[in-house]
């Protein structure tokens, strides 16, 4: 008997987003700023998708790409939708998207600017529902309350404002939001950066048992490794609007195939007093999206830099089964990943 594998719950080909350069008193588009460059990844239906790099990688533009936030400049972002159809959301208009804003919700990054301070817990909560088209008030508080206490929020506190709840607090207002009208993919961009360590721990606890229990996908957005490794199922590393390394997230952190995933590796600090930092410092500055260099955008930092990297664009391509590498030299590299 063939069993056959259903295709992914979200597949990026090619995608590209440009921001224009304009100078002068005309506003004449003198270049562009390459914030997302031909990136490709899926996400299977119920895992978690890390996707990491440093600030201005182009970690954030590319997951409001696939919410459609942004317009993408080219490429395919092909989503399965509830009923099983794929569709091609790079070529959707307003009115095609908005069945499926249901099915695709964000978490923010900052809980404090993510909700309006002069709305209730009921109607910040509930405005999807009220867009969505529960017009019930009655039926719409019995749904509030149920995603308060799904979150770990009391019901009676639907009548609040944002400003009487702590950081951690609000960003449970943030998560009930997106769950409102079930969506099946969740980008949650930074969920945590913002909160206290403590706080950090019960959200992304608190997102794992949300995962469970609701069957969840999510594309975590993160720069923090130690968060990305506790939760995501597999890590997609960004440098410069590009892809360099996508593999599960054990591999990925015992044993890096790429020179920047190494070097972010390097940088994580280690819970062991006794376990000396290595203290790597990649040497010049992170390449501007702008004027990026030729070849390999991260040959001026790379200690394994040969004539080739200089003048020739690497290749993503699958070096072992679900392990992606865009490294001239990654099958005879030896790099060091973390205990």
């Amino acid at each position: 008997m063939t069993i056959t594998t259903p295709p992914p719950l979200l597949e990026v080909r090619n995608l590209r987003k440009f921001f224009p350069i304009r100078r002068g008193f005309l506003r004449r588009t003198m270049g562009y700023v390459r914030a997302v460059d031909d990136i490709n990844f899926f996400i299977k239906e119920g895992e978690t998708l890390g996707l990491v790099g440093e600030s201005g990688c182009g970690k954030t533009t590319a997951s409001r790409c696939v919410l459609r936030a942004l317009v993408p400049t080219s490429g395919q972002m092909l989503f399965r939708t509830a009923s099983g159809d794929v569709v091609d959301l790079a070529k959707l208009n307003r009115d095609q998207l908005k069945p499926l804003r249901s099915q695709m919700q964000m978490i923010f990054q900052d809980p404090y600017a993510s909700l309006n301070p002069r709305m209730t817990l009921f109607d910040i909560v509930g405005e999807p529902l009220l867009i969505g088209g529960m017009r019930h008030r009655r039926e719409r508080e019995e749904r509030v309350a149920e995603l308060l206490r799904l979150v770990g929020l009391r019901p009676e506190f639907m009548q609040r404002f944002p400003h009487a709840f702590s950081g951690g607090q609000r960003q449970r207002i943030g998560i009930a939001r997106a769950l409102a009208l079930n969506p099946r993919l969740v980008v949650a961009d930074e969920p945590v950066s913002a909160l206290d360590v403590s706080v950090q721990a019960q959200t992304l606890n608190l997102l794992l048992d949300l995962q469970k229990r609701l069957h969840l996908t999510y594309l975590f957005v993160s720069h923090n490794l130690s968060v990305v490794r506790h939760i995501c199922d597999r890590v997609t590393v960004m440098y410069v609007g590009k892809i360099v390394e996508t593999a599960t997230s054990d591999e990925l952190f015992v044993r890096p195939r790429h020179p920047y995933t190494t070097a972010l590796l390097a940088a994580l600090p280690v819970a062991d007093p006794r376990v000396k930092s290595s203290n790597v410092e990649l040497p010049g500055e992170v390449a501007s999206p702008a004027n990026p260099p030729s070849g390999c955008y991260f040959h001026p930092r790379c200690e394994y830099c040969i004539d080739r990297c200089k003048t020739e664009a690497p290749v993503y391509r699958e070096l072992t089964p679900g392990h992606f590498a865009a490294c001239h030299r990654a099958d005879e590299l030896d790099l060091k990943g973390m205990a």
